[in-house]
């Protein structure tokens, strides 16, 4: 399994062996959030940096999840329709949102390392 990255909004990404990245919320935000009811599933085009991408609602809350990175979704994970639960179950493996190519692959580089990710959450923790 390659390295993971973070987003400071607790999505979680991986690189696939074939370029794509896939992309899921994070233990921290699955558990915030609580036990997951819905997800709406971003449809197979381009969005940019920062779009709003899918939908997860809970019975706490609804909340975004927004592209990490400009690209195009390839896939999604269609199991989330019947079984939204799976990202309470699984959220960084079977609970994945969707896969895309970056328009620019490099920039995944730029996004928080574990070590930048346990950071962030020890931060928000204290405050």
């Amino acid at each position: 399994m390659s390295e993971l990255r973070f987003t400071e909004d607790h999505e979680w990404l991986r690189v696939e062996a074939d370029g794509s990245v896939t992309v899921g919320i994070t233990a921290y935000a699955q558990n915030a959030l609580g036990d997951v009811v819905f997800v709406q599933l971003p449809e197979l085009q381009h969005y940019d940096k920062g779009a709003e991408a899918s939908t997860v609602e809970s019975v706490k809350a609804a909340s975004g999840v927004y592209m990490p990175l400009a690209g195009e979704v390839v896939a999604v994970n269609d199991q989330l329709d019947a079984s939204p639960e799976l990202v309470n179950e699984d959220p960084m493996g079977e609970g994945w949102f969707f896969r895309f190519i970056p328009a620019d692959a490099s920039a995944i580089s730029g996004l928080l390392d574990q070590g930048a990710y346990d950071r962030l959450l020890n931060a928000n923790d204290d405050a």
